[in-house]
């Protein structure tokens, strides 16, 4: 059934987008933007901010600036820091009480993916206080105005500092899905390189491919982009292109970490109206069964999952390849959209990334289907829409390839 209503629901879902409230947030950008954006969250008359995080930027001493250029002008904040990787229902309501007790009018969200969701996720659960995250998670399920959120990326891969997606894990069924509402897209962004020098090279990889999934789902999906969403796919794609594997090898390169943030803002703002694909939706049921890392599942499906598209997706993908600049002597359609997958899957060669996920159990298949299925249709416009059986003959076709390969 979901299959069947894909294509009309979609044409429903294209003439709703141009009634929304599109936008993209305001940035304060450059090295040592982040020192200035106490002063800026004052100007903009915010009084106790709520400032979302992990451990691990803790320890590594990240947010000190922030932090004393915060007591300097006398800005109250509470620090939450129990954020963990595919952030949990559970880790957002400890969130939710934190915010009310101190009395908070606004979000600092610091850090990667993971901060950055839980803090759209205590923000929807504000405007929405009778709501579960699960009956919040779907499609325009807030509908309310949220505190005002700044986020702070300190990785270039997520985008998560201008989508309007929030993915969480409910503990109690290991459910993993998104609250997407244009509410809860951050209002201003900080692009500041200097936050992701310290970033290992794994970590630089995975991340700098997940912008990549990002910009070429929203790209090859197509059906509820404009020319602004086209555009920025394209220069995402260029700049991955031109900057990852530099950025990769030479982390301390400040002009590529800044293009790198860059192209994740640009691919993230694409995909918040252009969508995702089943890349996402297979991943999101694999790090919800195995706490599969986001960036790894991406990374290794992004160019299976293309290659399974097949012709339909060729198009786009030759389209991509001319706006990266690449020069592979592919001259037809067909050679072009080969070449830029073969790219995809030499740069997570080059930068040792699994060529399959990592975790995939033959018992698990069915129920990874079921979900994938389930996130992808009838909402994401992708160039072929597949059955559940689909999902389990490239689920199983993955599996065995992988078992041989091992």
């Amino acid at each position: 059934m979901r299959q069947k209503i894909s294509r009309p629901f979609q044409s429903v879902m294209r003439l709703a987008m141009y009634v929304l409230p599109w936008r993209m947030p305001e940035t304060l950008e450059g090295a040592g933007a982040i020192r200035k954006l106490p002063a800026f969250i004052k100007e903009k008359g915010n009084q106790h901010v709520f400032i979302v995080t992990d451990k691990t930027l803790m320890n590594l001493h990240l947010l000190d600036d922030m932090l004393a250029a915060m007591d300097e002008i006398a800005l109250p904040y509470v620090l939450f820091d129990k954020v963990t990787p595919n952030p949990t229902d559970v880790c957002v309501e400890e969130g939710v009480a934190l915010y009310k007790k101190h009395q908070c009018d606004a979000i600092i969200a610091f850090g990667g993916g993971s901060p950055m969701d839980c803090a759209k996720g205590v923000a929807a659960r504000i405007a929405r206080p009778n709501k579960t995250i699960k009956q919040l998670q779907g499609v325009l399920r807030v509908l309310r105005p949220v505190p005002t959120i700044y986020a702070v990326p300190t990785t270039a891969g997520t985008g998560s500092e201008t989508t309007i997606a929030a993915v969480i894990t409910c503990v109690k069924d290991h459910h993993k899905a998104s609250i997407n509402d244009i509410c809860i897209m951050p209002k201003y962004a900080v692009l500041d390189p200097e936050l992701t020098m310290g970033l290992p090279p794994h970590i630089t990889a995975t991340t700098g491919m997940d912008a990549l999934s990002h910009a070429v789902e929203a790209y090859t999906n197509n059906t509820y982009n404009t020319k602004l969403e086209k555009d920025l796919a394209k220069k995402a794609v260029k700049l991955i292109y031109e900057n990852l594997e530099v950025v990769y090898k030479d982390g301390s390169n400040l002009e590529a970490r800044q293009n790198m943030q860059l192209a994740a803002f640009y691919a993230g703002r694409a995909f918040s109206r252009g969508s995702v694909g089943y890349v996402h939706a297979i991943g999101h049921a694999l790090g919800g069964l195995y706490n599969t890392p986001h960036g790894v599942a991406m990374s290794s499906l992004l160019p299976l999952v293309m290659k399974q598209y097949g012709k339909a997706a060729h198009l786009r993908l030759a389209e991509l390849y001319d706006a990266s600049g690449m020069n592979r002597g592919a001259h037809t359609t067909e050679e072009k959209a080969n070449a830029l997958i073969a790219w995809m899957e030499e740069m997570n060669t080059h930068m040792n990334i699994p060529m399959y996920p990592p975790a995939l159990e033959l018992k698990d298949i069915d129920e990874i289907a079921e979900r994938a299925y389930k996130e992808g249709n009838p909402l994401y416009p992708t160039p072929v829409t597949w059955s559940k059986d689909d999902f389990k003959r490239f689920l199983r076709e993955i599996h065995a390839n992988k078992s041989f390969a091992e």
